[in-house]
């Protein structure tokens, strides 16, 4: 399917995220460990914020490993908080409209995985969105019907509640229509503020999903490692697969479980769609 990472915390260059770790997410574009694919070659994008500013957002149809743009922006960009994607379409066309993270004003969203059967339950499920968003729907992807979906659902008052209510509605549609499985999803969003992520499928065999650990242990584990004494203790990677094999980093996200990383003490909870009433 795809690739992503969300990281939050000091200001980093995008280029120490996407290029220089050992498993970086442009290596991952080309030789993933995990993924339902090894190639994750149908475009890519990057979104960021800067000083309370609406987030940025670059989107190409170029394969991320051949991006020369991209290169050259990594080495000048620097943020707090990054969304990155790298994509393997499910059969929506290579578009930069269908390339992730999708930006509607402050927020950020991007997707692992697919609504199955998306072609029979697209019309209905697009009829679903509120029709004041409907205009600012650009691709025709599955993971942007996701998005605004949230959206009409309440995702800037209540993340997990708009997301809970918009894969349960997914999954109503989706088996009346007789798809078994409707839904495969790692998901991320962000307000520029708080990060979200949330691990679940129909089936509950979801896509791989990881967070790393706080950064205060793992400086007490490796006390010699000078980029974790540069970080803050607030900063904080979700990522599809880690990027790199540094002991005790990686935490495997549980099943049908969201994670919100924040300010002082991150939160992880069940995950359980809310069924249409």
């Amino acid at each position: 399917m795809c690739r992503w990472l969300a990281y939050s915390g000091s200001p980093v260059r995008i280029e120490d995220l996407l290029f220089k770790p050992k498993h970086s997410l442009i290596d991952q574009s080309r030789h993933a460990r995990l993924g339902a694919e090894t190639t994750n070659g149908d475009g890519f994008g990057i979104g960021w914020y800067w000083r309370g500013e609406a987030p940025g957002l670059y989107r190409s149809t170029e394969p991320a490993w051949n991006d020369r743009n991209l290169r050259e922006l990594a080495t000048h960009i620097e943020s707090p908080l990054v969304f990155a994607h790298i994509r393997a379409s499910s059969g929506s066309p290579v578009q930069q409209t269908n390339c992730h993270p999708f930006r509607h004003g402050r927020w950020l969203w991007m997707h692992n995985g697919l609504i199955r059967g998306f072609h029979d339950v697209k019309r209905e499920l697009v009829l679903a969105v509120d029709p004041a968003l409907f205009p600012a729907i650009e691709g025709s992807t599955d993971s942007e019907t996701l998005f605004f979906l949230a959206l009409t659902f309440g995702l800037e008052q209540d993340p997990p509640a708009a997301v809970a209510r918009t894969v349960g509605l997914i999954e109503h549609v989706g088996r009346r229509h007789g798809i078994e499985h409707p839904v495969q999803m790692t998901v991320a969003t962000t307000n520029g503020d708080r990060v979200w992520a949330f691990r679940y499928s129909s089936e509950r065999k979801s896509r791989s999903l990881f967070y790393s650990t706080d950064i205060a242990t793992l400086r007490q584990q490796h006390p010699d490692n000078p980029v974790l004494h540069a970080l803050s203790e607030e900063s904080r990677l979700i990522v599809s697969e880690p990027l790199g094999d540094l002991a005790g980093v990686w935490n495997e996200m549980p099943e049908s479980h969201w994670v919100v990383v924040q300010q002082g003490r991150d939160e992880l909870h069940r995950f359980r769609p809310l069924p249409p009433e």
